[in-house]
Protein backbone atom coordinates (compact mmCIF):
# COMPACT_ATOMS: atom_id res chain seq x y z
CA UNK A 1 0.00 0.00 0.00
CA UNK A 2 1.35 3.38 -0.96
CA UNK A 3 1.76 5.81 1.91
CA UNK A 4 0.18 9.15 0.98
CA UNK A 5 2.59 12.06 0.69
CA UNK A 6 2.19 14.69 3.43
CA UNK A 7 0.27 17.74 2.41
CA UNK A 8 2.44 20.59 1.17
CA UNK A 9 3.18 23.54 3.41
CA UNK A 10 0.93 25.75 1.30
CA UNK A 11 -1.89 23.17 1.54
CA UNK A 12 -1.53 22.90 5.31
CA UNK A 13 -1.59 26.66 5.71
CA UNK A 14 -4.60 26.91 3.39
CA UNK A 15 -6.58 24.35 5.41
CA UNK A 16 -5.60 25.99 8.69
CA UNK A 17 -6.49 29.47 7.44
CA UNK A 18 -9.85 28.35 6.05
CA UNK A 19 -10.74 26.72 9.38
CA UNK A 20 -9.56 29.81 11.22
CA UNK A 21 -11.62 32.12 9.00
CA UNK A 22 -14.66 29.86 9.40
CA UNK A 23 -14.32 29.80 13.18
CA UNK A 24 -13.93 33.58 13.33
CA UNK A 25 -16.93 34.16 11.08
CA UNK A 26 -19.06 31.64 13.01
CA UNK A 27 -18.02 33.19 16.32
CA UNK A 28 -18.84 36.67 15.07
CA UNK A 29 -22.22 35.45 13.75
CA UNK A 30 -23.08 33.77 17.07
CA UNK A 31 -22.04 36.82 19.02
CA UNK A 32 -24.10 39.05 16.74
CA UNK A 33 -27.13 36.73 17.11
CA UNK A 34 -26.96 36.72 20.92
CA UNK A 35 -26.41 40.45 20.98
CA UNK A 36 -29.25 41.13 18.57
CA UNK A 37 -31.63 38.93 20.57
CA UNK A 38 -30.77 40.70 23.81
CA UNK A 39 -31.10 44.07 22.13
CA UNK A 40 -34.42 43.04 20.57
CA UNK A 41 -35.86 42.07 23.97
CA UNK A 42 -34.63 45.30 25.51
CA UNK A 43 -36.17 47.25 22.64
CA UNK A 44 -39.47 45.36 23.05
CA UNK A 45 -39.49 46.09 26.78
CA UNK A 46 -38.89 49.81 26.23
CA UNK A 47 -41.47 49.93 23.44
CA UNK A 48 -44.14 48.21 25.54
CA UNK A 49 -43.36 50.42 28.52
CA UNK A 50 -43.60 53.59 26.47
CA UNK A 51 -46.87 52.47 24.86
CA UNK A 52 -48.48 51.43 28.17
CA UNK A 53 -47.36 54.63 29.89
CA UNK A 54 -48.72 56.74 27.03
CA UNK A 55 -52.13 55.02 27.18
CA UNK A 56 -52.26 55.14 30.99
CA UNK A 57 -51.55 58.85 30.99
CA UNK A 58 -54.27 59.68 28.48
CA UNK A 59 -57.17 61.71 30.03
CA UNK A 60 -59.57 59.92 27.67
CA UNK A 61 -58.72 56.60 29.30
CA UNK A 62 -59.27 57.96 32.80
CA UNK A 63 -62.67 59.37 31.71
CA UNK A 64 -63.74 56.18 29.92
CA UNK A 65 -62.99 54.08 33.01
CA UNK A 66 -65.91 55.84 34.83
CA UNK A 67 -68.33 55.16 31.99
CA UNK A 68 -71.05 52.54 32.33
CA UNK A 69 -69.48 50.45 29.52
CA UNK A 70 -65.75 51.17 29.39
CA UNK A 71 -65.13 48.56 26.68
CA UNK A 72 -67.30 50.37 24.16
CA UNK A 73 -65.05 53.42 24.37
CA UNK A 74 -61.67 51.86 25.15
CA UNK A 75 -61.62 48.90 22.68
CA UNK A 76 -61.52 51.01 19.48
CA UNK A 77 -59.02 53.37 21.06
CA UNK A 78 -56.73 50.56 22.24
CA UNK A 79 -56.74 48.83 18.84
CA UNK A 80 -55.92 52.06 17.06
CA UNK A 81 -53.00 52.78 19.38
CA UNK A 82 -51.82 49.14 19.14
CA UNK A 83 -51.59 49.31 15.39
CA UNK A 84 -49.88 52.69 15.45
CA UNK A 85 -47.39 51.68 18.17
CA UNK A 86 -46.53 48.33 16.56
CA UNK A 87 -47.14 46.23 19.69
CA UNK A 88 -48.94 42.90 19.82
CA UNK A 89 -51.60 43.81 22.37
CA UNK A 90 -52.88 46.61 24.59
CA UNK A 91 -55.06 45.49 27.45
CA UNK A 92 -56.92 48.01 29.62
CA UNK A 93 -58.37 46.37 32.71
CA UNK A 94 -60.09 47.04 36.00
CA UNK A 95 -58.02 46.93 39.19
CA UNK A 96 -59.29 43.38 39.78
CA UNK A 97 -57.87 42.25 36.40
CA UNK A 98 -61.11 42.20 34.38
CA UNK A 99 -60.25 43.03 30.75
CA UNK A 100 -61.97 45.96 29.05
CA UNK A 101 -59.92 45.67 25.85
CA UNK A 102 -58.10 42.89 24.01
CA UNK A 103 -57.00 42.16 20.39
CA UNK A 104 -59.27 39.12 20.56
CA UNK A 105 -62.72 40.49 21.49
CA UNK A 106 -63.69 37.14 23.01
CA UNK A 107 -61.22 37.70 25.80
CA UNK A 108 -62.92 40.95 26.90
CA UNK A 109 -64.47 40.49 30.34
CA UNK A 110 -62.13 37.72 31.32
CA UNK A 111 -59.36 37.98 33.87
CA UNK A 112 -55.94 39.25 32.79
CA UNK A 113 -53.17 36.65 32.83
CA UNK A 114 -50.11 38.11 34.47
CA UNK A 115 -48.84 39.84 37.56
CA UNK A 116 -50.43 43.13 38.60
CA UNK A 117 -49.47 43.44 42.25
CA UNK A 118 -46.69 46.01 41.74
CA UNK A 119 -48.84 48.05 39.33
CA UNK A 120 -51.62 48.18 41.90
CA UNK A 121 -49.09 49.68 44.30
CA UNK A 122 -48.51 52.45 41.76
CA UNK A 123 -45.31 51.03 40.18
CA UNK A 124 -44.48 50.25 36.54
CA UNK A 125 -43.72 46.55 36.15
CA UNK A 126 -42.26 44.62 33.17
CA UNK A 127 -42.03 40.86 32.78
CA UNK A 128 -41.89 37.94 30.36
CA UNK A 129 -45.10 35.95 30.63
CA UNK A 130 -47.06 33.41 28.61
CA UNK A 131 -50.58 34.74 28.08
CA UNK A 132 -53.44 34.11 25.67
CA UNK A 133 -51.33 35.17 22.67
CA UNK A 134 -48.29 33.24 23.84
CA UNK A 135 -45.10 34.24 25.63
CA UNK A 136 -44.52 37.97 25.46
CA UNK A 137 -42.55 40.87 26.87
CA UNK A 138 -45.16 43.00 28.64
CA UNK A 139 -45.35 46.05 30.87
CA UNK A 140 -48.18 46.95 33.30
CA UNK A 141 -48.72 50.66 34.12
CA UNK A 142 -51.30 51.97 36.65
CA UNK A 143 -53.99 54.52 35.65
CA UNK A 144 -54.36 57.03 38.47
CA UNK A 145 -57.48 58.95 39.48
CA UNK A 146 -57.09 62.56 38.30
CA UNK A 147 -58.71 63.71 41.52
CA UNK A 148 -56.51 61.55 43.77
CA UNK A 149 -53.09 60.58 42.40
CA UNK A 150 -52.66 57.91 45.04
CA UNK A 151 -55.71 55.98 43.89
CA UNK A 152 -55.34 53.42 41.05
CA UNK A 153 -58.55 53.22 39.04
CA UNK A 154 -57.37 50.96 36.19
CA UNK A 155 -54.35 49.14 34.71
CA UNK A 156 -52.87 49.21 31.20
CA UNK A 157 -50.76 46.35 29.86
CA UNK A 158 -48.91 46.54 26.52
CA UNK A 159 -46.72 43.74 25.15
CA UNK A 160 -44.92 42.19 22.19
CA UNK A 161 -44.90 38.44 21.78
CA UNK A 162 -41.63 36.46 21.73
CA UNK A 163 -42.69 34.99 18.39
CA UNK A 164 -42.76 38.41 16.85
CA UNK A 165 -39.38 39.24 18.38
CA UNK A 166 -38.01 35.95 17.04
CA UNK A 167 -39.37 36.74 13.59
CA UNK A 168 -37.54 40.06 13.61
CA UNK A 169 -34.33 38.37 14.81
CA UNK A 170 -34.71 35.72 12.15
CA UNK A 171 -34.79 38.37 9.45
CA UNK A 172 -31.67 39.92 10.94
CA UNK A 173 -29.97 36.51 11.21
CA UNK A 174 -30.67 35.80 7.55
CA UNK A 175 -28.92 39.05 6.62
CA UNK A 176 -26.15 38.26 9.08
CA UNK A 177 -25.63 34.81 7.59
CA UNK A 178 -25.50 36.31 4.11
CA UNK A 179 -22.81 38.74 5.26
CA UNK A 180 -20.96 35.96 7.11
CA UNK A 181 -21.12 33.72 4.04
CA UNK A 182 -19.75 36.52 1.89
CA UNK A 183 -16.97 37.15 4.41
CA UNK A 184 -16.14 33.44 4.49
CA UNK A 185 -16.09 33.22 0.70
CA UNK A 186 -13.94 36.37 0.40
CA UNK A 187 -11.59 35.15 3.11
CA UNK A 188 -11.33 31.74 1.49
CA UNK A 189 -10.61 33.29 -1.90
CA UNK A 190 -7.93 35.56 -0.47
CA UNK A 191 -6.41 32.65 1.42
CA UNK A 192 -6.38 30.56 -1.75
CA UNK A 193 -4.64 33.31 -3.73
CA UNK A 194 -2.01 33.83 -1.04
CA UNK A 195 -1.37 30.12 -0.65
CA UNK A 196 -1.21 29.59 -4.40
CA UNK A 197 1.60 32.11 -4.46
CA UNK A 198 3.22 30.43 -1.46
CA UNK A 199 2.93 27.08 -3.25
CA UNK A 200 4.81 28.50 -6.22
CA UNK A 201 7.57 29.84 -3.97
CA UNK A 202 7.91 26.61 -1.97
CA UNK A 203 7.52 24.41 -5.08
CA UNK A 204 4.83 22.38 -3.38
CA UNK A 205 7.13 21.10 -0.62
CA UNK A 206 5.90 20.38 2.88
CA UNK A 207 7.44 21.58 6.14
CA UNK A 208 9.62 18.48 6.62
CA UNK A 209 11.03 18.78 3.10
CA UNK A 210 11.75 22.48 3.57
CA UNK A 211 13.46 21.78 6.89
CA UNK A 212 15.55 19.02 5.33
CA UNK A 213 16.50 21.26 2.42
CA UNK A 214 17.55 24.00 4.84
CA UNK A 215 19.78 21.54 6.72
CA UNK A 216 21.39 20.39 3.46
CA UNK A 217 21.75 24.02 2.40
CA UNK A 218 23.60 24.97 5.58
CA UNK A 219 25.81 21.89 5.43
CA UNK A 220 26.71 22.56 1.79
CA UNK A 221 27.57 26.19 2.49
CA UNK A 222 30.05 25.25 5.21
CA UNK A 223 31.46 22.26 3.32
CA UNK A 224 32.24 24.06 0.05
CA UNK A 225 35.73 25.55 0.19
CA UNK A 226 35.11 27.90 -2.72
CA UNK A 227 33.57 31.22 -1.87
CA UNK A 228 29.82 31.64 -2.45
CA UNK A 229 28.13 35.02 -2.34
CA UNK A 230 24.49 35.81 -3.05
CA UNK A 231 23.30 39.38 -3.63
CA UNK A 232 19.71 40.56 -3.59
CA UNK A 233 18.10 43.01 -6.00
CA UNK A 234 19.57 45.97 -4.12
CA UNK A 235 23.06 44.48 -4.37
CA UNK A 236 23.16 43.71 -0.68
CA UNK A 237 24.65 40.50 0.68
CA UNK A 238 21.86 38.02 1.21
CA UNK A 239 24.06 35.01 1.90
CA UNK A 240 27.79 34.37 2.29
CA UNK A 241 29.65 31.19 3.20
CA UNK A 242 32.85 30.72 5.18
CA UNK A 243 35.00 30.54 2.05
CA UNK A 244 33.80 33.90 0.75
CA UNK A 245 34.30 35.52 4.17
CA UNK A 246 37.92 34.33 4.17
CA UNK A 247 38.68 35.28 0.56
CA UNK A 248 37.16 38.76 0.81
CA UNK A 249 38.10 39.44 4.43
CA UNK A 250 34.49 39.94 5.51
CA UNK A 251 33.41 40.09 9.13
CA UNK A 252 30.46 38.49 10.86
CA UNK A 253 28.13 41.42 10.08
CA UNK A 254 28.46 41.19 6.30
CA UNK A 255 24.92 39.91 5.65
CA UNK A 256 22.61 42.77 4.75
CA UNK A 257 25.38 45.22 3.86
CA UNK A 258 25.65 46.75 0.36
CA UNK A 259 28.60 45.63 -1.75
CA UNK A 260 29.81 49.22 -1.98
CA UNK A 261 30.36 49.32 1.81
CA UNK A 262 32.60 46.23 2.01
CA UNK A 263 35.84 48.09 1.27
CA UNK A 264 36.73 45.88 -1.71
CA UNK A 265 38.93 47.09 -4.60
CA UNK A 266 36.99 49.15 -7.19
CA UNK A 267 37.49 46.59 -9.96
CA UNK A 268 36.16 43.75 -7.82
CA UNK A 269 33.24 45.89 -6.61
CA UNK A 270 32.38 46.72 -10.21
CA UNK A 271 32.39 43.03 -11.13
CA UNK A 272 29.99 42.22 -8.27
CA UNK A 273 27.66 45.08 -9.22
CA UNK A 274 27.62 44.26 -12.93
CA UNK A 275 24.30 43.05 -14.33
CA UNK A 276 25.90 40.90 -17.04
CA UNK A 277 27.60 37.57 -16.22
CA UNK A 278 31.34 37.50 -15.52
CA UNK A 279 33.35 34.37 -16.32
CA UNK A 280 36.74 33.53 -14.73
CA UNK A 281 37.77 37.13 -14.11
CA UNK A 282 40.94 37.51 -12.05
CA UNK A 283 40.77 40.17 -9.32
CA UNK A 284 43.05 41.16 -6.48
CA UNK A 285 42.06 41.88 -2.92
CA UNK A 286 44.44 43.21 -0.31
CA UNK A 287 45.87 39.73 0.35
CA UNK A 288 44.61 37.35 -2.30
CA UNK A 289 44.07 36.73 -5.96
CA UNK A 290 40.55 35.48 -6.66
CA UNK A 291 38.82 34.19 -9.76
CA UNK A 292 35.29 35.61 -9.94
CA UNK A 293 32.25 34.18 -11.72
CA UNK A 294 28.87 35.90 -11.51
CA UNK A 295 25.46 34.83 -12.74
CA UNK A 296 22.25 36.89 -12.50
CA UNK A 297 19.18 35.38 -10.85
CA UNK A 298 16.16 35.54 -13.14
CA UNK A 299 12.68 35.45 -11.61
CA UNK A 300 10.98 36.78 -8.52
CA UNK A 301 10.19 40.39 -7.81
CA UNK A 302 13.81 41.53 -7.97
CA UNK A 303 16.88 40.23 -9.67
CA UNK A 304 19.88 39.17 -7.65
CA UNK A 305 23.31 37.77 -8.40
CA UNK A 306 25.09 34.56 -7.47
CA UNK A 307 28.87 34.96 -7.16
CA UNK A 308 31.45 32.18 -6.88
CA UNK A 309 35.04 32.87 -5.83
CA UNK A 310 38.11 30.66 -6.26
CA UNK A 311 41.41 31.30 -4.55
CA UNK A 312 44.07 31.85 -7.21
CA UNK A 313 46.79 33.07 -4.83
CA UNK A 314 48.71 29.84 -4.45
CA UNK A 315 48.41 29.03 -8.14
CA UNK A 316 49.66 32.46 -9.13
CA UNK A 317 52.56 32.17 -6.70
CA UNK A 318 53.47 28.75 -8.08
CA UNK A 319 53.18 30.15 -11.59
CA UNK A 320 55.57 32.95 -10.65
CA UNK A 321 58.01 30.48 -9.16
CA UNK A 322 57.75 28.37 -12.28
CA UNK A 323 58.47 31.40 -14.43
CA UNK A 324 61.49 32.13 -12.26
CA UNK A 325 62.71 28.55 -12.60
CA UNK A 326 62.25 28.75 -16.36
CA UNK A 327 64.22 31.97 -16.36
CA UNK A 328 66.99 30.34 -14.36
CA UNK A 329 67.05 27.40 -16.75
CA UNK A 330 67.15 29.72 -19.73
CA UNK A 331 69.97 31.69 -18.13
CA UNK A 332 71.91 28.50 -17.45
CA UNK A 333 71.48 27.41 -21.06
CA UNK A 334 72.65 30.81 -22.22
CA UNK A 335 75.64 30.68 -19.89
CA UNK A 336 76.43 27.17 -21.09
CA UNK A 337 76.26 28.37 -24.68
CA UNK A 338 78.53 31.32 -23.95
CA UNK A 339 80.92 29.09 -22.00
CA UNK A 340 81.10 26.69 -24.95
CA UNK A 341 81.90 29.59 -27.27
CA UNK A 342 84.63 30.82 -24.96
CA UNK A 343 86.00 27.30 -24.55
CA UNK A 344 86.19 26.89 -28.32
CA UNK A 345 88.05 30.19 -28.51
CA UNK A 346 90.57 29.06 -25.89
CA UNK A 347 91.07 25.71 -27.64
CA UNK A 348 91.53 27.41 -31.00
CA UNK A 349 94.16 29.78 -29.57
CA UNK A 350 96.05 26.83 -28.07
CA UNK A 351 95.90 24.98 -31.36
CA UNK A 352 97.36 28.05 -33.07
CA UNK A 353 100.20 28.02 -30.59
CA UNK A 354 99.13 31.19 -28.82
CA UNK A 355 99.09 29.76 -25.34
CA UNK A 356 99.73 33.01 -23.53
CA UNK A 357 96.85 34.73 -25.32
CA UNK A 358 94.58 31.77 -24.53
CA UNK A 359 95.49 32.02 -20.83
CA UNK A 360 94.88 35.78 -20.76
CA UNK A 361 91.51 35.41 -22.52
CA UNK A 362 90.35 32.65 -20.18
CA UNK A 363 91.51 34.55 -17.08
CA UNK A 364 89.68 37.74 -18.15
CA UNK A 365 86.47 35.87 -18.83
CA UNK A 366 86.59 34.10 -15.47
CA UNK A 367 87.19 37.34 -13.61
CA UNK A 368 84.30 39.03 -15.42
CA UNK A 369 81.94 36.16 -14.75
CA UNK A 370 83.02 35.80 -11.13
CA UNK A 371 82.85 39.50 -10.28
CA UNK A 372 79.04 39.75 -10.12
CA UNK A 373 78.74 36.37 -8.41
CA UNK A 374 81.21 37.34 -5.72
CA UNK A 375 79.53 40.71 -5.30
CA UNK A 376 76.05 39.20 -4.91
CA UNK A 377 77.10 36.31 -2.68
CA UNK A 378 79.20 38.59 -0.49
CA UNK A 379 76.47 41.19 0.01
CA UNK A 380 73.31 39.09 0.01
CA UNK A 381 73.46 36.17 2.39
CA UNK A 382 69.82 35.25 1.83
CA UNK A 383 70.10 32.35 -0.67
CA UNK A 384 66.75 32.97 -2.37
CA UNK A 385 67.55 36.62 -3.11
CA UNK A 386 71.09 35.81 -4.19
CA UNK A 387 69.95 33.13 -6.62
CA UNK A 388 67.22 35.41 -7.96
CA UNK A 389 69.66 38.27 -8.57
CA UNK A 390 72.17 36.04 -10.35
CA UNK A 391 69.46 34.61 -12.59
CA UNK A 392 68.01 38.05 -13.38
CA UNK A 393 71.53 39.34 -14.11
CA UNK A 394 72.02 36.69 -16.78
CA UNK A 395 68.61 37.43 -18.32
CA UNK A 396 69.31 41.17 -18.32
CA UNK A 397 72.73 40.64 -19.90
CA UNK A 398 71.12 38.75 -22.79
CA UNK A 399 68.97 41.80 -23.49
CA UNK A 400 71.91 44.16 -23.29
CA UNK A 401 71.05 45.49 -19.85
CA UNK A 402 73.55 45.63 -17.00
CA UNK A 403 72.22 44.58 -13.58
CA UNK A 404 74.14 46.35 -10.83
CA UNK A 405 73.97 45.62 -7.10
CA UNK A 406 74.39 48.84 -5.10
CA UNK A 407 77.47 49.15 -2.90
CA UNK A 408 75.45 49.63 0.29
CA UNK A 409 73.52 46.39 -0.20
CA UNK A 410 73.91 43.99 2.71
CA UNK A 411 71.62 41.21 3.93
CA UNK A 412 73.06 38.57 6.24
CA UNK A 413 71.81 35.01 6.12
CA UNK A 414 69.06 34.28 8.67
CA UNK A 415 68.09 37.92 9.14
CA UNK A 416 64.74 37.72 7.41
CA UNK A 417 61.92 36.62 9.76
CA UNK A 418 59.18 34.06 8.92
CA UNK A 419 56.76 36.97 8.44
CA UNK A 420 58.55 37.65 5.11
CA UNK A 421 58.30 34.35 3.20
CA UNK A 422 60.73 33.64 0.38
CA UNK A 423 57.83 33.38 -2.07
CA UNK A 424 56.87 37.00 -1.44
CA UNK A 425 60.49 38.12 -1.86
CA UNK A 426 60.62 36.40 -5.24
CA UNK A 427 57.34 38.11 -6.22
CA UNK A 428 58.50 41.56 -5.12
CA UNK A 429 62.07 41.62 -6.38
CA UNK A 430 61.46 39.47 -9.47
CA UNK A 431 58.63 41.64 -10.81
CA UNK A 432 60.41 44.92 -10.03
CA UNK A 433 63.60 43.78 -11.78
CA UNK A 434 61.67 42.42 -14.79
CA UNK A 435 59.80 45.71 -15.21
CA UNK A 436 63.03 47.71 -14.81
CA UNK A 437 64.87 45.56 -17.40
CA UNK A 438 61.99 46.00 -19.84
CA UNK A 439 61.96 49.78 -19.34
CA UNK A 440 65.74 50.16 -19.64
CA UNK A 441 65.96 47.91 -22.71
CA UNK A 442 63.11 49.69 -24.53
CA UNK A 443 64.62 53.10 -23.76
CA UNK A 444 67.99 52.02 -25.11
CA UNK A 445 66.56 50.47 -28.27
CA UNK A 446 64.37 53.51 -29.02
CA UNK A 447 67.24 55.92 -28.39
CA UNK A 448 65.34 57.76 -25.66
CA UNK A 449 68.20 56.97 -23.24
CA UNK A 450 71.51 56.71 -25.09
CA UNK A 451 74.32 54.74 -23.51
CA UNK A 452 74.48 51.48 -21.62
CA UNK A 453 71.10 50.32 -20.28
CA UNK A 454 71.36 49.68 -16.56
CA UNK A 455 69.22 48.49 -13.65
CA UNK A 456 70.44 49.14 -10.11
CA UNK A 457 69.22 47.05 -7.19
CA UNK A 458 69.60 47.91 -3.51
CA UNK A 459 68.85 45.20 -0.95
CA UNK A 460 69.61 46.13 2.65
CA UNK A 461 68.52 45.04 6.11
CA UNK A 462 68.80 48.08 8.40
CA UNK A 463 69.25 47.58 12.15
CA UNK A 464 68.31 43.89 12.12
CA UNK A 465 68.84 43.54 15.88
CA UNK A 466 66.61 46.47 16.86
CA UNK A 467 62.87 46.58 17.21
CA UNK A 468 62.61 49.07 14.35
CA UNK A 469 64.56 47.09 11.77
CA UNK A 470 63.34 46.88 8.19
CA UNK A 471 64.21 45.31 4.88
CA UNK A 472 64.83 47.85 2.11
CA UNK A 473 64.52 46.85 -1.55
CA UNK A 474 65.05 49.60 -4.12
CA UNK A 475 65.12 49.15 -7.89
CA UNK A 476 65.71 51.96 -10.38
CA UNK A 477 66.52 51.90 -14.10
CA UNK A 478 67.65 54.05 -17.01
CA UNK A 479 64.25 53.98 -18.67
CA UNK A 480 61.95 56.89 -19.44
CA UNK A 481 60.16 56.71 -16.07
CA UNK A 482 56.44 56.92 -15.29
CA UNK A 483 54.17 59.87 -16.00
CA UNK A 484 53.44 61.49 -12.58
CA UNK A 485 49.77 61.81 -13.51
CA UNK A 486 49.56 58.04 -13.86
CA UNK A 487 51.64 57.17 -10.81
CA UNK A 488 48.51 56.20 -8.86
CA UNK A 489 47.43 53.65 -11.47
CA UNK A 490 50.59 51.57 -11.79
CA UNK A 491 49.62 49.18 -8.98
CA UNK A 492 46.18 48.42 -10.39
CA UNK A 493 45.54 45.12 -12.08
CA UNK A 494 45.75 45.47 -15.84
CA UNK A 495 47.95 48.59 -15.93
CA UNK A 496 50.93 48.40 -18.27
CA UNK A 497 52.97 50.78 -20.41
CA UNK A 498 52.42 48.30 -23.24
CA UNK A 499 48.63 48.66 -23.16
CA UNK A 500 45.69 48.01 -20.87
CA UNK A 501 44.76 44.57 -19.64
CA UNK A 502 48.33 43.16 -19.56
CA UNK A 503 49.90 44.29 -16.28
CA UNK A 504 49.65 42.06 -13.22
CA UNK A 505 53.16 42.11 -11.77
CA UNK A 506 53.00 45.41 -9.88
CA UNK A 507 49.57 44.54 -8.49
CA UNK A 508 51.07 41.31 -7.16
CA UNK A 509 54.00 43.26 -5.72
CA UNK A 510 51.67 45.57 -3.81
CA UNK A 511 49.71 42.58 -2.55
CA UNK A 512 52.87 40.85 -1.28
CA UNK A 513 54.01 44.08 0.38
CA UNK A 514 50.61 44.39 2.08
CA UNK A 515 50.88 40.84 3.42
CA UNK A 516 54.26 41.76 4.92
CA UNK A 517 52.76 44.94 6.49
CA UNK A 518 55.18 47.06 4.48
CA UNK A 519 55.07 50.03 2.13
CA UNK A 520 55.93 50.62 -1.53
CA UNK A 521 56.66 53.99 -3.15
CA UNK A 522 57.19 55.11 -6.73
CA UNK A 523 59.57 57.90 -7.55
CA UNK A 524 62.25 59.01 -10.00
CA UNK A 525 65.70 57.44 -9.82
CA UNK A 526 69.11 59.10 -10.21
CA UNK A 527 69.23 58.09 -13.89
CA UNK A 528 65.81 59.60 -14.63
CA UNK A 529 63.94 56.33 -14.78
CA UNK A 530 61.36 54.86 -12.42
CA UNK A 531 62.43 54.01 -8.89
CA UNK A 532 60.44 51.62 -6.68
CA UNK A 533 61.22 51.52 -2.96
CA UNK A 534 59.86 48.70 -0.79
CA UNK A 535 60.18 48.66 3.00
CA UNK A 536 59.21 45.60 5.02
CA UNK A 537 59.41 45.39 8.83
CA UNK A 538 61.75 42.70 10.13
CA UNK A 539 59.53 42.14 13.17
CA UNK A 540 56.15 40.43 12.83
CA UNK A 541 53.38 43.00 12.82
CA UNK A 542 50.23 42.48 14.83
CA UNK A 543 47.14 42.85 12.60
CA UNK A 544 44.98 45.81 13.50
Amino acid sequence: MRIPRPRSLAGQLFAMQVVLVAVIVAGCALFAYVTDRSQAEDTARRQSQATAASVAGSPAVAAAVRAADPSAVLQPYAERVRRDAGVTFITIMAPDGTRWTHPQPGEIGRTYLGHTEQALRGEIYSEKYAGVLGASIRTVVPVRDPADERRVIALVSAGITIERISQQIQEQVIGLLAVAGGALALGGLGTYVINARLRRHTHGMNAAELSRMHDYHQAALHAVREGLLMLDGRRRIALVNDGARELLGLGGNAVGRPVTELGLPPALTGALLASEPRVDEVHLTADRIVVVNTSPVIGGERRGTVVTLRDHTELQALSGELDSERGFSHALRSQAHEAANRLHTVVSLIELGRVDEAVDFATAELELAQELTDRVVGAVGEPVLAALLLGKASQANERGVELVLAEDSLIDDGVLPPSIPARDLVTILGNLVDNAVDAASEAAVSGARPGRARVTVTARADDPAGSGGELLIRVHDTGTGVDPERAGDVFHRGWSTRGSGRGLGLALVRQAVHRGHGTIELGTGPDGGAQFTVKLPLTAAVPA
